[in-house]
């Protein structure tokens, strides 16, 4: 039973790191660009978009298709870097712990 004890007091810890590393990564931004950074959006940690920066440049209205694909295009880009940002979190939350494929934390 005491085996018990302590894996819920280390469950216990690890909710409290997660929530911990959930409140760093909605603090953390990210820039993603494209076109060569005549377009950028920055994102935080839970996906949300906080800036977009056009080079005036690309503002002609007869090239306003390529200008979203551009945006679209930079929020992808944004979007890698915090997933990859929250993975490495993760990975130090859990000591390197290779959690199964599909397996979303926390629960």
């Amino acid at each position: 039973m005491k085996n018990l004890g302590n894996l819920m007091k280390q469950a216990q810890q690890m909710q409290a790191k997660m929530a911990e590393m959930q409140e760093k990564m909605a603090e953390t931004e990210v820039t993603g660009g494209a076109g060569g950074g005549m377009v950028s959006v920055t994102m935080n940690g839970k996906f949300d978009l906080k800036t977009i920066k056009i080079d005036p440049s690309l503002v002609d209205p007869a090239e306003v298709e390529m200008l979203e694909d551009l945006i679209l295009a930079a929020f992808n880009d944004a979007k890698v870097k915090v997933e990859a940002a929250t993975q490495e979190e993760m990975s130090k939350l859990t000591g390197g712990l290779s959690l199964p494929p599909g397996f979303k934390m926390p629960f």
